[in-house]
């Protein structure tokens, strides 16, 4: 089976930032996303899935590695000091490189 290396960028943010997340993916070279509502708890307190306002959004990204640093390093500038956010890359390997 012929696997290629790729980056899982994964985006875990207030839901109302999605679409302006989203926006930043496509800036940056991303070709598609997944996202999906998402809950749990940490500093920030409780996040609960049952209000889209108030709630989390995960999104999830695979992306070549230029895209995915430049991806991180936009979130980091234009998002983490006012936002309840985290981000982290994972080492991938895919079977169709180009849908990426």
């Amino acid at each position: 089976m012929n696997m290629h290396p790729m980056k899982l960028v994964t985006i875990i943010c207030e839901s109302v930032l999605e679409e302006r997340v989203v926006d930043l993916l496509r800036e940056c070279g991303a070709h598609g996303h997944t996202a999906f509502d998402v809950r749990g708890s940490g500093r920030q307190g409780d996040r609960s899935a049952d209000l889209i306002e108030s709630g989390n959004v995960q999104i999830d990204v695979i992306a070549k590695s230029a895209v995915a640093q430049t991806l991180l390093e936009r979130l980091r500038s234009d998002f983490f000091e006012a936002y309840a956010m985290i981000a982290y890359e994972s080492d991938v390997r895919v079977m169709r490189p180009d849908k990426f």
